[in-house]
């Protein structure tokens, strides 16, 4: 065996660390090992390599031990991961981090415990808070820092704990913590051998007087075969209850009496792979034909991109695909934007691929989805998984087909921490290195990949129709300045718009409202001296939240009451400005009253569960009106939807950004998609101040080739993709004029290697976030450029700039590859 491991390490450094292998430790590449780090940390490692190269000038220190007895990563995940970490510019320590679940990443906690041999030296030694911190720690006897803080409500225990260590009173140690759980489940066995006849004659004996206990040994020997030839079959405590009858206090005198035992087995959470259930929905003509070409497009291409316009019945097509991936023994993983869509689908795909089909999101549990992960790795059984961005780092082993569904969908691109990869394109990546094919679907594809598929380098599908011949809905305008001058807005509502909403809840039909902002109102001024209120640790103005009185910043999370007063001038002055989803739900109730609403967005689907429980209130009638923001445009499928109202497209429409117009071109021609998709053509009311802008124009013709040849037009013109690559550098720190002064001279240094290629220094829209102010340069690189070898020399760059400027270590420098 190999003496010395390359182990990574869940941590924000490059390569990874030697350890030494102790003297009869079998291990192999992939596998989980506990390694110190530091004085005193323990972490979960991953063995990268294994070779007999001792490192030279310094100890090398020893695995602590194994985790498991095979690996947890299937070959190419280790290779995915360094293809991500060279591609966003990243670590694949960092890398680690995100594709592993927690429960998978045993770490050590530090904890704090009172020296039992300490003695205060002399009076005064310790403060009165350093007293309370020692009293509390030793009634606890192991503590963390924050619970300190917590139980005390000091401010800044760290400073009197650090004093407590320096005089020995306190010692520090690493506990190692394991969170993962595996779900178990009482099970019940005969304390008996199978082949002891006599004893189990005399229980029968012992139980004439005791007939429920009896009716639990007979039910016990049914279900689990004893009598028969074969193996036992367990039985479950909660099975066997329900079968024979009884309580469980009556199982347990059977136990006291010594006729049955009970034991945990651990069971996986989620049911075996099994058989399907239905066949997928019959296809249309125009169905059938794009399904048969996207067959011969995958005969030439490795992907293929599937452009359908909202409500043509794309996922009948795909269901048909996985079906005949699933028959040729594949695994399918089908990406989505958002884990609001999984609701919906997961119910569809459920009917027809039972419980072959998995679940992988955020909102799940940890422990579930460790479940999930070790499910993949201990089976290659066919299957269907469908889940976001995150689920690109399962453990694949016979992966044949990859759909990612809204592929335009700007939810792919992970934004903090790193890696910031986008879903869309890792999957293609991962499906490459599979073999698998990729279909990419979108009403309104991302405008690189329509130019990749009108190159012929993608495989080119279209559905233009939607199914039963429905009409696209009939857009309509609404000029808001001139609503205003005629007096025919109430609010944020046109006279017009609240008059077809009305029409349409009499006709028992459905309405959506857009509007792309939650909270209650942007904004909060003193209409007396103009006074906003700002975080105070970032560069924005705070979100007014009615529902707890309260003023949030959205960027950190700070959060303070709304005042009665103005802090500034003391004058009961305080008015709401502009429109937050939570007040227009307030204000629909005014224009509509009596009906049902409800409201999706961040604030409201924070739970497991309310994803789920807003959209299934909203398909079963129970509420008519869905305010929502971006949320309700992905996707999701109402038969009753009549009406699509967009309160304010404008937000959209004017944004410092190279793909503002791509993107509210994407999100008004979705929520459009929501309206009359089942029976008849439906509505949509887009309200905005330029009704002649040219994004408006595209919209209300559903003209996707048309806004696309003039998106790339302007793309060509100044030199953004898909024709170059574009990379943001961000530098961050806590003195705005360091964070300046450094950015421009490592900006000079970009510009030395890489010329016009470098745009800025510049500040951004928000220009300080949590106390750290920002400062960002752009690199517009050719799009077959090695980011390899660009990752190197940014790496190279910025050590010379740490050689050159001590203070460029306190700045925190990332990249953003591909920014949506």
């Amino acid at each position: 065996m190999p003496h010395f491991a390359e182990t990574l390490l869940p941590l924000a450094i490059p390569g990874t660390y030697t350890y030494r292998v102790p003297e009869g430790m079998r291990l192999s590449i992939g596998m989980r090992v506990l390694v110190p780090f530091g004085r005193k940390k323990i972490f979960t490692g991953i063995i990268s390599s294994l070779h007999d190269r001792e490192p030279k000038g310094y100890d090398v220190k020893e695995i602590l031990g194994t985790l498991d007895d095979k690996p947890v990563l299937r070959h190419p995940q280790l290779e995915f991961w360094q293809w991500i970490a060279d591609y966003y510019l990243c670590t694949m320590g960092e890398v680690y981090k995100a594709a592993v679940p927690s429960g998978l990443k045993v770490e050590s906690e530090t904890t704090i415990s009172v020296n039992p041999d300490y003695e205060e030296s002399e009076p005064g030694q310790l403060t009165d808070r350093e007293r309370v911190i020692l009293d509390f720690t030793a009634q606890r006897g192991r503590v963390q820092i924050a619970e300190i803080a917590k139980a005390t409500g000091f401010k800044t225990v760290e400073r009197n704990v650090s004093h407590l260590l320096d005089l020995n009173a306190l010692h520090v140690s690493e506990r190692v913590i394991d969170n993962y759980r595996p779900k178990t489940e009482a099970c019940v066995r005969l304390a008996i051998a199978r082949d002891d006849e006599q004893k189990l004659h005399q229980h029968f004996d012992q139980l004439k007087r005791a007939p429920k206990q009896e009716a639990l040994l007979l039910a016990y020997l049914d279900m689990s075969r004893w009598l028969q030839k074969g193996e036992i079959r367990e039985v479950s405590k909660e099975n066997l209850l329900k079968r024979s009858g009884v309580s469980a206090a009556v199982l347990h005198e059977a136990v006291k009496r010594g006729l049955f035992e009970i034991y945990k087995k651990e069971i996986n959470r989620f049911a075996d792979l099994g058989s399907v259930l239905e066949d997928p929905p019959v296809l249309s003509a125009e169905q059938r034909r794009a399904y048969d070409e996207i067959h011969e497009s995958m005969r030439q291409h490795a992907i293929t991109l599937l452009h359908g316009v909202t409500s043509s019945g794309k996922t009948s097509v795909y269901m048909h695909l996985i079906a005949d991936a699933l028959r040729l023994g594949k695994q399918v993983l089908y990406l989505v934007p958002e884990i609001a869509l999984t609701t919906q689908l997961t119910r569809r795909l459920r009917r027809v691929f039972g419980d072959k089909l998995l679940i992988y999101h955020s909102k799940f549990s940890d422990n579930e989805r460790v479940d999930i992960w070790k499910c993949l790795l201990d089976s290659s059984e066919p299957c269907v998984i469908i889940g976001v961005r995150s689920s690109v780092f399962l453990p694949y082993s016979n992966l044949g087909l990859v759909i990612v569904d809204e592929e335009h969908d700007s939810s792919y691109k992970q934004q903090d921490p790193a890696p910031r990869y986008n879903g869309r394109n890792a999957a293609l990546v991962l499906a490459k290195m599979h073999g698998a094919k990729t279909i990419l679907g979108s009403a309104t594809p991302a405008i690189e990949v329509y130019h990749l598929a009108l190159e012929g380098k993608y495989g080119l599908v279209r559905l233009l129709t939607r199914y039963g011949d429905i009409k696209m809905p009939d857009v309509k305008v609404i000029d808001t300045i001139d609503a205003r001058k005629r007096r025919e807005m109430s609010g944020l509502f046109s006279n017009e718009l609240i008059t077809d909403c009305r029409k349409a809840l009499k006709d028992n039909e459905q309405v959506i409202l857009f509007q792309n902002r939650r909270g209650y109102s942007p904004m909060v001024r003193c209409k007396e001296c103009g006074w906003v209120p700002k975080c105070e640790n970032c560069d924005v103005s705070l979100t007014y939240h009615k529902h707890n009185n309260s003023l949030v910043c959205h960027y950190c999370g700070y959060t303070i009451s709304l005042p009665d007063l103005c802090p500034a001038c003391q004058l009961p002055g305080i008015e709401i400005v502009g429109y937050g989803t939570e007040r227009i739900e307030d204000d629909v109730e005014a224009v509509f009253p009596g009906e049902k609403i409800s409201r999706m967005d961040l604030d409201t689907t924070r739970s497991k569960n309310s994803y789920d429980r807003i959209i299934d209130e909203f398909s079963q009638h129970r509420t008519n009106i869905l305010v929502g923001t971006q949320m309700v445009t992905k996707g999701l499928d109402f038969d009753a939807v009549s009406i699509v109202g967009i309160l304010n497209a404008d937000t959209m429409i004017n944004f410092p950004d190279f793909r503002s117009h791509e993107r509210a071109f994407d999100m008004l021609e979705q929520v459009s998609g929501r309206a009359g998709r089942a029976h008849k053509q439906g509505q949509v009311i887009i309200q905005t101040s330029n009704p002649d802008h040219d994004v408006i124009k595209y919209v209300q013709a559903h003209d996707y080739e048309g806004f696309y040849q003039h998106e790339l037009a302007d793309r060509h013109q100044f030199g953004y993709p898909p024709f170059t690559k574009v990379i943001n550098i961000y530098l961050k720190h806590r003195d705005d004029t360091t964070v300046g002064e450094l950015a421009v001279r490592y900006s000079g240094l970009l510009h030395h290697v890489f010329g016009s290629r470098v745009l800025g220094p510049i500040a951004p829209f928000v220009a300080k976030v949590q106390n750290m102010y920002i400062r960002q340069i752009t690199l517009k690189m050719e799009t077959a450029a090695s980011m390899a070898k660009v990752k190197k020399i940014l790496r190279d760059l910025y050590e010379q700039m740490i050689a050159a400027d001590t203070r460029m270590k306190a700045v925190k420098l990332y990249y953003d590859v591909d920014p949506v």
